[in-house]
């Protein structure tokens, strides 16, 4: 293991296959303990004539293997732990190989495996080959027939990739089923579900008049659950042909929920595979975030079917354009179908929270990596989110125009093949005769561009001379950084709120937003014709991933939250006060000082909830403090006690304040008519707001917070009342606890809610509560909802205890993470990443943690995965 950590795969090493496999039948004969794998592959050379034929392959059992029908002799081929080689094979052959797995114990969850019963596979990245031999590379695309023979009455259900062919009954009880899949695809969207399920069925006609047939498939008895995902998956399926004139390709499409999965979702081709968090959903079980987390995941995975399985990767280097693509295109539909302004605040909420803190410590990595030690550690929030964000910059860049020329472009030159970025971009400068060439930069850089920006006023002439530098970090591997292409859309406003209007330099058209683009590592611009000593917004609806010193005041900030025109940096000037008031009262604090009263503040906040109405999800966002994370990634020297402490006093100060306001608005009953728009569940999230504020008055909060928990209507108030018992710090949260557990003991995935619940919780018994869960009876290492609800809740929301000065929050993630390794790997590393931030603290923390890593890294057993993450986060 430790060899193989140590060589890692480099994109500037990328060579073609030698081999391809044109065409693949699989035939599985399934059993729980031991699947036979049969796999007959058309094979042709590409390459040069004296190269052999390398398969990868792990944890497989070699049962026979031919070449053109005949047997192989022992010597013409050899078996290593990870590949198999056939030494001389002719330029054109038929492969067959037949191998042994044991899905029963594969606790990995990659490859086939079982889960309550039923079979399932995990694919990507590397999976296929833990079910048989195979080019296992994503630039190696095949048609795929598969046959699939199991006991009936145990698994009635068979599904694969593609389009049924036939299905029909075997001897002894058991049956078979024959899908072929017509469009070329790399092993990695390969899927197989048998089982026994709950279906819903629909239909969807396309846009050229064809019908799809559509299928949800979940638990026995969860039927009445699966409607909202059945409808994301026809709203997006319209929405794709409408937006981007994609069609789907196939007469069906089907989900299948199961409970043991390592990701959210899979978006094998025609089968789509689901982590069931991302598919049940009703008003008693699930709250409005997983109603939208559903509507996202849904469409995400659908939207892949063009970028991402028609459209494939040439190598796991190119990741992001898929996912980051994908994910630009389901923020795009969220936004759509549900608040605009509201969706984009809270997708720059997530990329603040997980890429923020990636790209400014030790995992830091290119948007496009240059080389990897395990491909698995690198489904990281950069891919993802800043891959998403880098495709919004380049629309601001080249216009919607041309954007959508060169998707067109995109999707009509690149379908069948396994792209990569370059292939990507060069469509848009074809479409739209742009030089896309330091546009490049974003996805060979890593790091958070910081932007420093100042103007002057000349009142007697009337401009404004916008001044603004861009300075990028040092990270892993680059030391130097040459300057981002940034898009800035700047507007003005004054001090009462008028909307300024200038003209940019000589242009003859005044306008009241200006798109501006910094290039380099200073520029200038002057605004002509402003009548007043302007407030500018510089990143209005935040066009690119900066972090932004615009030098404004108090004053300044307080006039953007009462009357810039956008929403976004209305939201932004209300976070901004509060972080500079946060950091303010901690210094304070810390030297036995009293803090002034935010009166200017508070009385901001109560504009916001005065006017509600227009957007209660606006508002909401607008009540809820920066948390814990944002604090520490601003903070010169974080200390989180401190800023926990001090967070916590503005808390009690507004909620004092604000309570004539925010009191009836905890207090209002539940809406008798349940709805999951947009509407409706913003009402529900100004209320949780109202009552996170609301608990920070401690004993004075109690009534109303256990009223509203004891007759909440829907999951998401119960939770919202929950959560804020929970940092109230009254002893009625642990009585909510025991209800909550009676009434939804049966109900694991409003089970994983409960242990969240807890291990977020701020309170004084934090880390002794997560260590008393994880010997729960209803703790289960194996599942990864469940550990991510006790692990993960626990580190990324309760970072007073994980960063705890005794090193405990340290140790206990660690340990965890340590006996999941064994069973999960993939799943151990990503319980390590918050790790990434580790160097930031103080002496004594750094000490516990690096302590915490270093004994996780002695074992001789680690996985790759936890060694990768470990030893890149220790250097």
């Amino acid at each position: 293991m430790r060899d193989d950590a140590a060589r890692p795969v480099r994109l500037a090493d990328y060579t073609p296959s030698d081999f391809v496999v044109d065409d693949i039948e699989l035939t599985f004969t399934l059993d729980v303990e031991s699947t036979r794998v049969v796999a007959k592959s058309a094979v042709r050379r590409l390459g040069a004539h004296d190269r052999p034929l390398v398969l990868d392959g792990e944890r497989l059992e070699l049962k026979r293997i031919a070449l053109d029908a005949a047997p192989l002799a022992p010597s013409a081929y050899a078996v290593e732990p990870e590949r198999l080689i056939v030494h001389t094979p002719p330029d054109r052959f038929t492969l067959e190989v037949e191998t042994i797995i044991h899905p029963g114990a594969n606790t990995a969850l990659e490859g086939l495996y079982v889960s309550a019963g039923r079979f399932c596979t995990q694919c990507e990245p590397e999976g296929f080959r833990k079910i048989t031999y195979a080019l296992d590379r994503p630039d190696c695309l095949s048609r795929y027939t598969v046959r699939i023979e199991a006991e009936k009455a145990r698994f009635p259900l068979l599904l694969s990739n593609g389009d049924p062919i036939e299905a029909g009954d075997l001897p002894g009880g058991r049956h078979y089923a024959l899908w072929r899949d017509p469009h070329l695809k790399p092993a990695y969207l390969f899927a197989l579900v048998a089982g026994a399920f709950d279906s819903i069925e629909d239909e969807f006609t396309t846009m050229s008049g064809k019908r799809v047939k559509l299928g949800v498939h979940v638990d026995k008895g969860d039927a009445s659950r699966a409607g909202y995902a059945m409808d994301s998956l026809k709203r997006a399926m319209k929405w794709d042909e409408e937006v981007f004139q994609r069609e789907y390709d196939l007469s069906v499409f089907n989900i299948v929920a199961v409970r043991d999965f390592n990701f959210g979702a899979m978006e094998n081709k025609g089968l789509n595979i689901f982590n069931s968090s991302y598919v049940l959903a009703d008003p008693e079980t699930a709250t409005d975030s997983d109603y939208e987390a559903i509507e996202s995941v849904v469409a995400h995975e659908y939207f892949h079917n063009w970028t991402g399985n028609r459209i494939t990767l040439r190598d796991w280097f190119q990741l992001c354009l898929k996912e980051g693509l994908t994910v630009y295109r389901d923020e795009e539909f969220s936004a759509d179908q549900r608040s605009r302004s509201v969706q984009r605040i809270k997708d720059v909420k997530r990329l603040r929270a997980r890429q923020f803190p990636e790209d400014s410590g030790p995992l830091a990595h290119n948007v496009r990596p240059r080389s990897y030690l395990k491909i698995d550690n690198f489904y990281t929030a950069t891919v993802y989110e800043k891959g998403a964000e880098v495709i919004r910059l380049l629309k601001s860049l080249i216009g919607p125009e041309a954007f959508d020329k060169g998707m067109q472009l995109y999707f009509a030159r690149c379908d069948g093949t396994a792209a990569t970025v370059e292939d990507f971009v060069a469509c848009f400068e074809e479409a739209g005769g742009h030089d896309l060439r330091r546009f490049m930069r974003w996805y060979d850089q890593a790091g958070t561009p910081r932007l420093n920006a100042r103007g002057i006023y000349d009142a007697n002439a009337k401009t404004y001379e916008l001044t603004v530098s861009q300075t990028i970090a040092p990270t892993p591997g680059q030391t130097e950084k040459a300057p981002m292409p940034i898009p800035l859309r700047v507007g003005l406003i004054s001090a009462d709120g008028a909307i300024l209007a200038p003209h940019l330099g000589d242009a003859p058209v005044a306008n009241e937003e200006h798109l501006l683009v910094l290039d380099q590592a200073a520029q200038s611009w002057t605004f002509k014709g402003v009548a007043r000593q302007p407030i500018p917004a510089l990143l209005r609806g935040f066009p690119a991933p900066v972090a932004l010193d615009d030098g404004l005041t108090t004053q300044d900030r307080l006039a953007q939250m009462a009357h810039d025109p956008d929403p976004y940096t209305r939201w932004e000037a209300g976070q901004s006060l509060a972080r500079a008031a946060i950091l303010s009262r901690a210094e304070l604090i810390k030297a036995g000082q009293k803090p002034p009263p935010e009166t200017a503040f508070a009385a901001a906040l109560s504009r916001e909830i005065d006017r509600a109405q227009q957007d209660p999800a606006f508002a909401a966002l607008a009540l809820r403090l920066p948390d814990l994370n944002d604090l520490i990634q601003i903070a010169d020297a974080p200390d989180p006690d401190a800023l926990f402490a001090a967070r916590e006093d503005l808390r009690r100060e507004l909620a004092r304040v604000l309570r004539p306001k925010i009191e009836p608005l905890a207090a209002a009953p539940s809406e008798k008519e349940f709805s999951a728009g947009a509407e409706a569940a913003g009402r529900r999230a100004l209320k949780a707001a109202a009552l996170d504020l609301f608990a920070a008055l401690g004993a004075e909060s109690e009534a109303v917070l256990r009223q509203a928990f004891d007759a909440a209507g829907t999951m998401t108030e119960q939770m919202a009342a929950l959560d804020a018992l929970g940092a109230s710090g009254l002893a009625a949260f642990d009585d909510a606890l025991g209800a909550f557990q009676k009434r939804w003991s049966s109900s694991p995935l409003v089970m994983d809610k409960w242990f969240s619940a807890q291990a977020a919780a701020p309170r004084a018994d934090s880390i002794a509560r997560v260590r008393m869960l994880r010997r729960h009876p209803d703790f289960d290492i194996k599942n990864p909802n469940r550990v991510r609800s006790l692990v993960a809740s626990f580190s990324a929301r309760n970072l007073r205890a994980f960063h705890a000065a005794d090193g405990e929050g340290y140790r206990f993630v660690a340990d965890l993470a340590g006996e999941v390794d064994p069973l999960n790997p993939a799943l151990s590393s990503r319980l390590l990443a918050p790790f990434e931030s580790w160097r930031r603290f103080d002496e004594t923390r750094r000490g516990h943690a690096s302590a915490a890593m270093q004994a996780l890294l002695a074992r001789p057993d680690l996985s790759k995965n936890a060694h990768d993450i470990l030893s890149r986060a220790l250097v």
